[in-house]
């Protein structure tokens, strides 16, 4: 097999991104009183921390550099990725749990830089230029994640390998919702990008807008591979939306200087723990799914919500059923 077919990236004379970027330095308003001492990255999903779940979908995509961009009262999101021979002494006897102790010092190597205060995803994003250089590099969310066994950052570090510009994820909201959201404009992209996944060009973008003036029902998803260039448009970025730097902005910026953007619709499973509905939807369904508690656990829950109101129990059953792919309860 030749080089150009076994990696079509390499032909542009471009390689992948391996560094990413996660903004984590929010104040978490939504979750306090939980997150005046605990980092909103580090509630639990089950037994493990929410941050976890986005360092192992960046590892699962080949990424091994992660750098942090932390607030302050959040170095432990550090320390949960560092070593504790304390733990692992008195793990010694329990294999199994010493292997997950160990696994998440052996994920990425962790760098942090400390936003000193939050003025918008672009701020913070601008942060990283003197670890990231003029390298392409991946940007996480820390409040997003998607199912591992659905993957979406493989496809967006080729397809920024391949056009050398922007490359955003998308997914369908309610109309009602786009107000939530950066909301985009788009087209049917270049054929030639057909092999990667459902690929659109962009063609707009806009922070956040009313129903009423969204061009689109596709929303950003939080995970974005970004050419080194991001950063002097940043430095050339307005405050726009709520008075912040908005990456989006800096994005547009870009888009209207000949930056090409791409887009990848995702279909699969998102996990959304920013709001405590989504929080609580995400640890539900992932419980849902686990193979040493799924079972016991959709038990219970149906249970829990069979008070006599079918309609109430239907609903949650359908739900878990979705969230574990069908599985019996």
């Amino acid at each position: 097999m030749s080089e150009h077919s076994a990696n079509p990236s390499a032909a542009h004379g471009r390689s992948r991104a391996v560094k990413a970027v996660i903004p984590a330095a929010g104040l978490a308003t939504r979750f306090l009183p939980a997150t005046k001492a605990v980092p909103k990255e580090l509630l639990p999903v089950v037994d493990r921390p929410v941050l976890q779940y986005i360092v192992e979908e960046a590892a699962q995509a080949g990424i091994d550099d992660i750098l942090l961009i932390t607030g302050r009262g959040k170095t432990s999101m550090v320390d949960h990725f560092d070593r504790r021979p304390d733990l692992e002494e008195r793990l010694a006897k329990k294999p199994e749990l010493l292997a997950e102790v160990k696994r998440t010092e052996e994920l990425a190597a962790i760098y942090t830089v400390r936003q000193p205060e939050q003025l918008g995803l672009g701020h913070a994003v601008g942060y990283a230029e003197s670890h990231v250089g003029d390298a392409p590099f991946a940007v996480l969310l820390g409040d997003e994640f998607v199912k591992p066994s659905e993957p979406l950052l493989p496809a967006m570090l080729e397809l920024q390998a391949r056009t050398g510009g922007v490359v955003l994820a998308f997914f369908e909201v309610d109309p009602a919702e786009t107000s939530r959201y950066g909301i985009a404009s788009v087209e049917p992209a270049e054929s030639e990008y057909a092999d990667i996944a459902e690929v659109v060009k962009v063609t707009g973008m806009v922070e956040k807008p009313s129903p009423e003036d969204a061009p689109s029902n596709l929303a950003v998803l939080g995970r974005y591979v970004l050419p080194g260039k991001i950063f002097d448009a940043i430095r050339r970025t307005q405050p726009g939306s709520g008075g912040e730097i908005q990456l989006t902005d800096a994005m547009e910026l870009l888009r209207t200087e000949g930056v090409p953007v791409h887009a990848i619709v995702y279909r699969g499973t998102r996990y959304d723990t920013g709001m405590p509905l989504g929080y609580l939807q995400t640890v539900v369904q992932i419980a849902a799914e686990r193979e040493d508690l799924g079972a016991e656990f959709r038990k219970w829950l149906t249970e829990f919500v069979n008070n006599g109101d079918e309609t109430v129990t239907a609903a949650v059953l359908n739900g878990i059923r979705d969230a574990s792919g069908g599985a019996d309860t």
